[in-house]
């Protein structure tokens, strides 16, 4: 019986510039978003898109359970005003540099996340929605008892006079510069979500959503990688809070209502749970939208009446959200110019 055949050699073969431009492609995105749009936008819009990008982190957060594990959390706005919290109460209280409080801030939110994926170990769906609905809203109770804090004495920190505004970072002083800074931060939890995506975290994650029975006689830690999969949830909820804290420079409890992590996960799916994109989508609808109906004389509320459209749209023709649909238009566009 003959010796079969070697593989032909691989020749080594340079990336064409097509290759090249697609692989910067995103690098020149965020170039061009971090540093063009201050300079067009007012400090008014600023603030808006500096918003919309944070919260782009935080629905990304939400996607990363759902796409991956199949999990519905719905106290994903408590997790930001957690970190959030934290942000506020470390820099008033040792004056840290703003990346250590942000950071910690995510660290110890993480940590929260850990602690609603034990649930997750047991229930899913309806059920484990309420329970992190219920998290949301006893974090609701607790934050409007002892408020944010605001420079004062005390584990709170908390007094009825604010003292001062928490320093933002020392490469985002101004609004513009911030804007930059945050583009260029969830651009790495982007990355972050990315690089765990393309691991084994990934895998066991895809293994575990199609079925658990099976990951388990695959030899698939189930239980370590659920609460690794919520403690980077919370992480970058965390981060998102400690970004919004810098961008307000203050926090109030009415602004984390249990309520709104629903809104933001029915936006996460309209936008698309699936990539990045739908996550800036959901982001855009959730705090550009309402501030661009105000700028034109429409009451704000007119949104959640086009949010319950398009969900309906979303649910009945759109599965993998609006950012799927764009995906998909923007490939017949191209097999058609190929063509």
């Amino acid at each position: 019986m003959s010796a079969p055949a070697p593989a032909p050699a691989m020749s080594a073969s340079r990336p064409t510039p097509q290759l090249r431009w697609q692989s910067a492609l995103p690098v020149v995105a965020i170039a061009a978003v971090a540093f063009v749009v201050p300079a067009l936008a007012s400090s008014l819009w600023l603030k808006v898109l500096t918003s919309v990008a944070i919260y782009a982190l935080a629905v990304a957060s939400i996607a990363l359970l759902y796409r991956r594990l199949g999990l519905v959390s719905l106290a994903q706005i408590a997790l930001m005003g957690f970190g959030g919290w934290v942000t506020l109460r470390l820099s008033y209280a040792w004056g840290m540099p703003f990346e250590v409080n942000m950071l910690a801030g995510g660290v110890l939110t993480a940590c929260v996340g850990i602690v609603l994926a034990y649930p997750a170990l047991r229930m899913r769906g309806l059920y484990l929605a309420l329970v992190t609905l219920m998290a949301a809203g006893g974090f609701s109770i607790l934050v409007n008892v002892i408020q944010f804090p605001n420079g004062g004495p005390g584990f709170t920190g908390f007094i009825v006079q604010s003292v001062g505004s928490m320093p933002r970072p020392a490469l985002g002083q101004s609004d513009g510069a911030f804007f930059s800074y945050c583009v260029i931060v969830v651009a790495l939890g982007f990355l972050l979500i990315h690089l765990h995506e393309r691991g084994s975290p990934g895998r066991a994650w895809a293994f575990i959503r199609r079925s658990e029975a099976a990951a388990m006689s695959a030899g698939v830690n189930v239980t370590f990688y659920k609460i690794w999969g919520f403690a980077l949830s919370g992480f970058l909820a965390g981060i998102a809070g400690g970004l919004l804290a810098g961008n307000l420079q203050h926090l109030d409890a009415r602004s984390f209502p249990a309520a709104e992590s629903v809104m933001l996960f029915a936006l996460t799916i309209v936008g698309g749970a699936w990539g990045w994109l739908g996550a800036v989508i959901a982001a855009v609808l959730y705090r550009l939208l309402p501030a661009f109906l105000n700028d034109i004389g429409v009451s704000g509320n007119v949104a959640y009446i086009i949010f319950g459209v398009a969900l309906m749209h979303a649910m009945a023709t759109a599965p993998r959200g609006l950012a799927g649909q764009i995906e998909g238009a923007w490939k017949a566009i191209r097999n058609r110019g190929q063509s």
